[in-house]
């Protein structure tokens, strides 16, 4: 027998809870559960489908209050915060449910006394992975639009968020979902590569780091077993010498330090017109000063947590301390820097710096953001595409065609203008290069869920 995991918290560092890892007999029986359920369930409305999982989004928002809670001590988002997820759990799972019928309606392609038409079929069985940085907006982008087009989900929760996983659970008892649909399992990284490689599930959904990502594909190989992967980002922005300079600087300090910058679409690197270089540096030194309070995530006045664990804020901090090793300068954040075994890292801002340092090149998931002066569209465009990660980018400007032009010339999955740190569910979410592959959200993210099967009836004289 495994013994249970500890979920140490990043408050305090004492373990919040002990999580018992599922049991071969449980995973096995999850797993007949969800296949007998799914081929009962494959049959009945899009209508009724849509009856059980907005009663699950609905008992969630219901337990707001304490989910935001066990995300402090699980995960250190700040009580302030925590709701904010819950809520916007319940309205993407809205809109998802909203779009599903037109989503997975037939296409009808008849002529000429031929029937044609394409089905949208469910895969079967479908793993959800999720991270612990959003537990619940993550696991959902999946879960409901699986459910909706007849799929049976198994969900693995990161060990760091364990607890989410229960609730998902819980909610989807109190709304009464038939036994069997879903199922949280506690798997340990050996029984979920077991389970992939075995072929017992039939799409997989990862969100989580490159490493694991290609850990995920390795025991995939020759399966030819369908997966997503969300796997991380660099995300930059683009401050063009025509944006509004007050309003940018607001957005990009939260898209920068929101979440403790543990966020995959969190702005890591910002590139800033040399004509507005200087206002936009100290107007963001002034706005981190003004708005990132770090502190006990249990503290309603705290807008800046700590990271998920020490060894995540050692590595935070390497980044950082190898960064001005190498020549840059640290604006806000400094005072802490040599605390290595401490999870409380201040919002810190780096100018000086450039594609030499980790910190602009790497991913550092963390309140971190380097700062850094360009002359052109044409070289911020080319620092930009200087990555291996493809997830978002942004762009800041008064002139939407100009933007639109940088846009088109980004490599990357999701672009925006004037916004950033943000999930569109009208819009599919994509990844291209170490960002992933595969896309969630939108009527294109059922697509994920489902595959194609055509029906051909001719008619014989």
């Amino acid at each position: 027998m495994i013994a249970p995991y500890q979920l140490v918290s990043p408050v305090d560092g004492r373990v919040y809870a002990r999580v018992a890892y599922a049991r071969a007999t449980a995973i096995e029986q999850a797993l007949t559960d969800a296949r007998s359920a799914q081929i009962e369930w494959a049959q009945t409305s899009v209508g009724a489908r849509a009856t059980y999982c907005r009663a699950f989004a609905a008992a969630v928002l219901a337990n707001q209050a304490e989910i935001a809670e066990q995300l402090a001590w699980q995960m250190g988002r700040p009580v302030t915060f925590g709701p904010s997820e819950v809520r916007r759990l319940a309205d993407r799972a809205e809109h998802m449910i909203s779009i599903a019928a037109a989503a997975l309606a037939p296409t009808d392609l008849s002529s000429d006394g031929h029937t044609r038409r394409i089905e949208h079929e469910p895969h079967g069985i479908v793993l959800v992975v999720a991270p612990w940085n959003y537990p619940y907006l993550t696991a959902v982008n999946t879960v409901i639009p699986a459910l909706m087009a007849g799929n049976s989900v198994i969900l693995k929760p990161a060990k760091q968020t364990a607890l989410c996983g229960d609730e998902f659970a819980s909610a989807f008892g109190k709304a009464g979902l038939p036994a069997g649909l879903f199922h949280t399992l506690h798997m340990t990284h050996e029984a979920i590569a077991g389970v992939i490689s075995q072929r017992q599930v039939d799409f997989v959904s990862f969100t989580g780091s490159v490493l694991a990502g290609h850990e995920i594909e390795r025991v995939a190989a020759g399966r030819f077993l369908p997966i997503g992967l969300e796997l991380g980002g660099k995300d930059p922005a683009y401050v063009r010498a025509d944006a509004a300079l007050d309003a940018t600087v607001s957005n990009l300090v939260d898209g920068s330090f929101f979440n403790s910058g543990q966020s995959c679409c969190g702005i890591e690197r910002i590139y800033v017109h040399d004509s507005v270089f200087d206002g936009f540096v100290s107007r963001f030194e002034a706005e981190t000063l003004r708005s990132q309070t770090l502190g006990s995530p249990l503290d309603a006045l705290t807008t800046l947590g700590p990271v998920v664990s020490r060894r995540a804020a050692k590595d935070i901090r390497a980044h950082v301390t190898t960064a001005v090793a190498q020549g840059a300068r640290v604006i806000t954040g400094g005072g802490q820097l040599a605390e290595l075994d401490d999870p409380y890292i201040p919002a810190t801002t780096l100018v000086d710096v450039h594609h030499g340092m980790d910190v602009m090149t790497e991913e550092t998931f963390g309140p971190v953001v380097g700062i850094m002066r360009v002359s052109s569209d044409d070289e911020a465009i080319r620092l930009m595409n200087d990555s291996r990660y493809g997830l978002t980018a942004s762009i800041w400007t008064a002139d939407f065609a100009a933007g639109d032009d940088v846009a088109r010339r980004i490599a990357t999955g999701t672009c925006f203008l004037n916004r950033c740190d943000y999930l569109d569910p009208n819009l599919a979410w994509v990844g291209i290069k170490d960002s992933g592959r595969g896309c969630s959200l939108s009527a294109l993210g059922y697509g994920a869920v489902t595959r194609p099967k055509s029906y051909y009836a001719r008619g014989l004289t």
